[in-house]
């Protein structure tokens, strides 16, 4: 079980946030994208321009030799330019990605429910999501409270009532 702490991210976070991007549309160890072409996608590097703007928050998870190994956060899209688990005004969209080493042995449940007492703390009533319905993380969004409001292609659109 691999030991690491979890601490709030800080502007200068941004690399680690764009690290943990490309892991999470890196999902898939059989369709790997690579980082170059999902950096070049607007539609994803949306979730990390500009970090730390008014109503971005989130945690980053850290091994003990200071390296991180995960991060969650969340961010406000308007609704001319959704992200997308857009699903209204005033909900933040949330995003999770953990290094593949890391993966399975709990940082994600963590760096989630985290990230979920931040935007609990502020006054979110709800927060989404969008995950591929072939992501194994599927399950533990439902196991965290998560619930399908959308189907769209391939991709399922989840909110957590925060209240």
């Amino acid at each position: 079980m691999a030991v690491y702490s979890i601490r709030e991210a800080a502007v200068a976070d941004v690399r680690v946030l764009t690290d943990m991007l490309v892991e999470a549309a890196n999902w898939n160890a059989v369709a790997p994208r690579p980082r170059s072409a999902v950096l070049a996608d607007a539609q994803h590097t949306r979730y990390v321009h500009g970090w730390r703007r008014p109503g971005d928050a989130g945690v980053v998870a850290v091994g003990q030799d200071g390296a991180p190994v995960g991060a969650c956060w969340y961010r406000l899209f308007p609704s001319d330019a959704p992200g997308f688990g857009y699903v209204a005004g005033g909900v933040p969209e949330l995003i999770l990605g953990v290094s593949p080493i890391h993966r399975a042995q709990g940082v994600g449940r963590q760096l989630l429910r985290a990230t979920v007492q931040l935007a609990r703390a502020v006054g979110y009533q709800r927060i989404s999501l969008s995950v591929e319905r072939a992501n194994h993380a599927v399950s533990l969004y439902r196991t965290e409270g998560f619930a399908t409001v959308d189907r769209r292609g391939s991709r399922d659109t989840m909110v957590l009532n925060l209240r």
